[in-house]
């Protein structure tokens, strides 16, 4: 949901349902705390050449002639439709938290998809200000952005060896997470070209089934001299299936394949647990956790109270109000449509602002609640790409008003309930 700084010019649309794919989408970000200025309005070409600041609507008429448009707020544009408000300080709390959890094993810092949406470059230098010191990535590109962060830390690439990207690593000084034996076999003629032998982490299946070694090539790796000799092996992984299920079964069966591949491939650090398996307990924590969703405030374990703090607050501003009566419908595919005289709020977020289309209410049941004045009203219809509508009805027409915000996801939605 989150962007960075871009001009792009806007394609035009063909049909009213059809638009070209926005990876960034202009709103502003209210940053308090310990924040930057994450997203800035930002200039919009058009196909006349013109500029355009956002998406402004039109003038829109009230179902209500009485009602008082919000007054502005400081620090947000009028024309912003949606802001999203990142609290570093909460993501620095959060890894705080989470290292006094594994006691003597190094936390680290995941930050792939350009740092779970919130910006590579600003969760790295707060993670970094924390104390962190060793961050895993997605990819190449993203290990080149966060090198140029931090020029001394510890990146793992979790993509691995792309065939003939070892240069790549080598120049940034970057580690890739080896998941095959044809990845380490391509790493450790790339050292042996150089005259050296260069840091790696080697990924281990322990019964996920995605990426890594499975026992049969461990054993392979263990029995083979050569490969080993040409591999400074910094770290062996894996990664838990279960372990948002406290108590499950896998979480323990994947514990001990993982301590017998450790067997055979003494000498290097370990880590196994991701964010839920942090709070498994330090039988999961060995050398070094690996943390993700649960820095950004996300719940790690299922049932059970999340005690992580907060990170991100998303908002969209109430476009118009309208009084339906019983038998209209709602959005496309008049998938939804009201039994009783019904209020209803028309909010400037859909879908290319990462509001899933999933969300979308189905049948009679709505999708999850927006809070508008500290009340909650239902998502109804279906998720447009600029737009959702609410279920306002039982609310104080005080607090519905155009202009208004809505809270979509923060304190009082929790991401989880999204």
């Amino acid at each position: 949901m989150a962007g960075q700084d871009g001009a792009r010019a806007r394609q035009g649309r063909g049909h009213h349902r059809q638009a070209a794919p926005r990876a960034r989408r202009h709103r502003d970000a209210a940053v308090r705390r310990q924040c930057h200025p994450l997203l800035r309005p930002r200039r919009r070409g058009t196909a006349a050449g013109a500029i355009s600041l956002s998406r402004v609507p039109p003038p829109l008429p009230s179902s209500t002639p009485a009602e008082q448009p919000a007054p502005p707020e400081q620090g947000t544009p009028p024309h912003a439709l949606c802001r999203l408000t990142i609290d570093l300080g909460a993501l620095r709390a959060n890894y705080l938290a989470l290292r006094s959890i594994v006691g003597q094993a190094e936390c680290a810092g995941v930050v792939k998809a350009d740092g779970y949406g919130l910006g590579l470059e600003p969760v790295v230098q707060t993670l970094l200000a924390a104390g962190c010191r060793t961050f895993f990535v997605a990819t190449l590109d993203e290990a080149f952005r966060a090198r140029k962060v931090t020029a001394d830390a510890t990146i793992y690439v979790l993509g691995g060896l792309v065939l003939g990207s070892s240069a790549g690593f080598d120049e940034l000084h970057v580690r890739p997470v080896l998941a095959s034996l044809a990845e380490i076999e391509e790493w450790t003629a790339y050292a042996a070209s150089k005259g050296r032998r260069l840091p790696a982490a080697v990924q281990i299946d322990t019964g996920m089934s995605r990426l890594g070694l499975s026992p049969a090539e461990v054993e392979t790796l263990a029995s083979s001299p050569g490969l080993l000799a040409g591999l400074d092996l910094a770290l062996i992984m894996s990664h838990l299936a279960c372990a948002d299920e406290p108590g499950h079964d896998m979480s323990r069966e994947q514990r001990a394949a993982f301590d017998a591949a450790r067997a055979r491939l003494p000498g290097a650090k370990a880590s196994l647990a991701n964010s839920a398996g942090t709070f498994l307990g330090s039988t999961y924590h060995y050398d070094l956790v690996r943390p993700g969703i649960a820095l950004y405030g996300g719940a790690a374990l299922s049932g059970v109270a999340n005690p992580m703090k907060h990170v991100i607050k998303l908002e969209a501003r109430i476009l118009q109000i309208r009084e339906l009566q019983p038998g209209a419908c709602i959005g496309y595919g008049a998938t939804y449509s009201v039994k009783r005289p019904t209020r209803l709020a028309t909010l400037g977020l859909g879908y290319a602002d990462g509001y899933l289309r999933s969300l979308s209410s189905r049948g009679e049941e709505p999708g999850p609640n927006v809070l508008i004045g500290g009340s909650p009203a239902p998502i109804v219809g279906r998720v447009s790409m600029d737009l959702i509508t609410a279920d306002v009805s039982g609310l104080a027409e005080a607090s519905v008003v155009r202009g208004a915000w809505a809270e979509v996801i923060g304190e009082d939605v929790p991401l989880d309930m999204v």
